[in-house]
């Protein structure tokens, strides 16, 4: 999720917000904006969109590295500063984005070629997007990842239904309702990466894609991941979140008596935290993204963001977490009981003539005929 700053691709100090890089077979992704955690903007996903097709076109190029610059993380999500001011002014340019965004998205999971995503540090939101559905997806002892959209108003968006309703169980949905951050062993659990790489060998594991095979380099800088802390908590998340009701997932949570019983309490107290749209827009696109292929969960995602766009949670969110910082959103409506389905059941409504594009440059005829 990312708003629509930086529209030239120019971080404020002047330079380039993405840096893009050959070294002998491999082409160099590195998002070039330290301070914000690399966040995304229009900029950044419009140069990445260009540089990524040519590459899948270029025979000299076996691989491709996605790196975060700094030492915080690959990306922290987006500039949600800048989709509230976006907001302010009708959240126009925060809609065209996404589009180019969830563009990205989709291109990056049926890349032609190894796609290497380094997820080192925070890998939050819009951050997931461009690292998950990759090929070759590395994690750390210090990667922190997650969709914690729930928290600002929103829902996981960039193909975040699509992972987290694939993921064992009900441990995606956990993750989704919840918010958590998480660690490298949960990252691998719920499918989000597939290797375990300690941080110090991630300069070694570059060099050495320069002229060698993504996988082989890959496995052998691998090691056995982490164990996962959602696995061990498999019986309450299973039991706990199998509905499609959010008050009676929060209810079995408070109620559960077995092992974990702290833990699912913390959970429910979580919950009722968030925005209560939120959630239970979160849980329905989850349920319906289990049966979409991943670019029919983006445009789903893409008609419930531009609803959040128009509805009041997701400014306040982000005012109450990010403008004034008082850790105190007023949600509208305030309890789960009283957002009734038929509000739910107008943020996956058709867009008339206003759909996800994700295919652009196809001429008409040729769309018909996809």
């Amino acid at each position: 999720m990312t708003a629509a700053k930086g529209m030239d691709g120019a971080a404020g100090n002047g330079h380039p917000e993405v840096l893009f890089e050959r070294r002998g077979r491999l082409g160099l992704v590195t998002l070039n904006r330290p301070k914000a955690v690399n966040a995304l903007t229009a900029g950044m996903v419009d140069l990445m969109l260009r540089q990524l097709t040519a590459w899948a076109g270029d025979d000299d190029v076996a691989t491709v590295l996605v790196q975060g610059a700094g030492e915080r993380g690959l990306c922290a999500g987006g500039d949600i500063v800048a989709i509230y001011e976006d907001m302010l002014h009708g959240g126009h340019r925060t809609a065209g984005f996404w589009q180019a965004e969830y563009r990205l998205n989709s291109l990056i999971a049926r890349y032609p070629k190894p796609y290497v995503a380094l997820m080192d540090g925070l890998v939050l939101g819009g951050g997931v997007g461009i690292s998950a559905h990759g090929s070759v997806r590395v994690v750390t002892e210090r990667t922190r990842t997650g969709m914690p959209e729930t928290t600002i108003g929103f829902a996981p968006d960039v193909g975040g239904t699509y992972l987290l309703s694939h993921a064992p169980g009900e441990a995606g949905t956990h993750a989704a309702l919840t918010g958590a951050h998480l660690g490298a062993g949960d990252a691998v659990f719920l499918g989000l990466a597939d290797h375990y790489v300690p941080s110090g060998s991630l300069t070694d594991l570059a060099a050495a894609l320069v002229d060698h095979d993504a996988e082989d380099v890959v496995e052998r800088y691998t090691q056995p991941a982490p164990d996962s802390l959602l696995a061990g908590h498999r019986d309450w998340i299973d039991a706990c979140y199998a509905s499609d009701d959010a008050a009676r997932i929060v209810r079995r949570l408070r109620e559960w008596a077995g092992p974990g019983r702290e833990a699912a309490v913390e959970a429910a107290d979580t919950i009722e935290a968030k925005s209560p749209t939120s959630v239970k827009v979160t849980l329905a696109s989850l349920r319906r993204a289990a049966g979409l292929t991943l670019d029919e969960a983006l445009a789903q995602e893409y008609r419930a963001g531009i609803r959040f766009l128009a509805g009041p949670d997701f400014r306040e969110g982000i005012r109450a977490q990010v403008v004034d910082k008082d850790r105190n959103p007023q949600w509208k409506p305030a309890t789960l009981a009283d957002v009734l389905p038929g509000q739910v059941d107008r943020f996956f409504e058709p867009l008339e003539g206003r759909e996800l594009d994700l295919h652009p440059e196809r001429a008409p005829e040729e769309a018909d005929h996809a």
